[in-house]
């Protein structure tokens, strides 16, 4: 029996695909095969080997990877899409996949008729979708598209209103996946406001994301899977980093080797120094000022300067990056050298810090250079609180 404080358990799962040698490309070589021999063999496509693991009540559980990897034939096996070749997989919990949205929407029905249709397979009453219509036509800003027939709705527009109907579903544990990619600016706004109501909400969501900044950003713990098992598992800074870390062949990771361990990426934009004003601040520093310098090795355009602060635990505290502040590079020239100072308020209570640094390409596919704990220092408060941020604050006590 599963416990009762454990929502989703995974034990010894493997799943394995059959894949038959012969391929039949004619009705002439479909004849033929027949009258061959019935041992003709199959190729075994090993999709997921060996997965253990536990999801707590309450969690927000990341699982990260390559395509190919077997992450999406895992939440398949979640929702009971597929079943395990090997292994057990428990649910306690109503459950409700976010993965293939509009699956059974009909492109001949219209906007309106697929809300019931795909209402009813979820479960909802007649009544029960009346009274959730409006909600779901405004969240997936829909209104003049309703009375359409589906068809003409383009694949963006079909999966918004797919995902709208499945956030009005009662669930206790939800399977997420990709779906923040979907739709606008606008859009994609409020799909992040109704997973942090999630979180609040303490549902259980397992979430499928290639996009580490939200995986880091709503995930408690979190997996990496590659080739089919889970290579890194725990702190999902340390899974994030991992995950990036497998797109930079062997043979181009640098650093300083035998002193650093921390540091990947291809070089084309390099950090030759990160410091800090003053490595031991107190209450009279306002500001904790970084200054990361660097050098270009071939010209790139519009490149992302990032950093982020962790505590001594490794929970990353804050960070951002030039994009995020709307700080655009243009570009960088081969041979020049630059620095980058980030400026930020000294908030931080009584501890050690460390700080790493980062700058990628354009859309944060490619790593420069990642530089994990490229800078420590330390924070001294003569009055101190238990939080780990102490912002100037002013209180005031009126009597009536």
């Amino acid at each position: 029996m599963t416990q009762p404080e454990i929502a989703i358990s995974v034990k010894n799962v493997s799943k394995n695909f059959m894949l038959p040698n012969d391929k039949s490309n004619s009705i002439k070589s479909s004849v033929v095969n027949i009258f061959r021999s019935k041992d003709r063999g199959v190729d075994v496509q090993h999709a997921l080997k060996d997965i253990s693991f536990d999801i707590k009540k309450g969690e927000f559980f990341g699982i990260v990877g390559r395509n190919g990897s077997g992450k999406s034939t895992l939440l398949k096996i979640l929702a009971e899409i597929y079943q395990p070749s090997e292994g057990e997989v428990s649910v306690n919990g109503r459950l409700v996949p976010f993965i293939e949205l509009g699956v059974g929407f009909n492109p001949e029905l219209t906007g309106r008729e697929n809300v019931y249709l795909n209402g009813a397979l979820l479960g909802f009453s007649k009544k029960e979708i009346d009274d959730r219509y409006k909600e779901i036509v405004e969240f997936a800003e829909l209104e003049a598209f309703m009375d359409q027939k589906l068809k003409n709705y383009s694949s963006g527009m079909q999966v918004r209103l797919a995902f709208s109907v499945a956030t009005r579903a009662e669930a206790e544990i939800l399977l997420v996946d990709e779906v923040l990619a979907v739709g606008d600016a606008e859009f994609q706004r409020k799909c992040f406001q109704y997973f942090r109501k999630l979180k609040k909400d303490k549902k259980t969501v397992v979430f499928v994301s290639h996009d580490m900044g939200a995986v880091k950003e709503y995930c408690d713990r979190a997996i990496l899977i590659e080739k089919s098992e889970i290579i890194k598992s725990g702190k999902v800074s340390e899974v994030a980093s991992a995950y990036t870390k497998l797109f930079i062949p062997e043979d181009e990771r640098q650093g300083d080797k035998g002193i650093n361990t921390k540091r990947w990426g291809d070089g084309s934009v390099k950090y030759s120094k990160v410091s800090l004003s003053n490595k031991k601040l107190t209450f009279n520093d306002a500001e904790i000022i970084v200054t990361a310098e660097y050098k270009v090795k071939d010209t790139i355009e519009n490149p992302i300067f990032g950093f982020s602060v962790k505590n001594g635990g490794g929970t990353t505290l804050f960070g951002t990056n030039t994009k995020l502040v709307g700080t655009v590079v243009e570009r960088v020239e081969k041979g020049s050298i630059g620095k980058v100072v980030w400026k930020i308020p000294n908030v931080l209570n009584d501890g050690e810090y460390f700080v790493d640094v980062a700058v990628s390409n354009s859309d944060e596919t490619t790593q420069f250079d990642w530089w994990e704990d490229a800078l420590t220092f330390t924070v001294y408060r003569e009055q101190h609180t238990t939080y780990v941020i102490e912002p100037p604050i002013q209180v005031e006590v009126l009597a009536k």
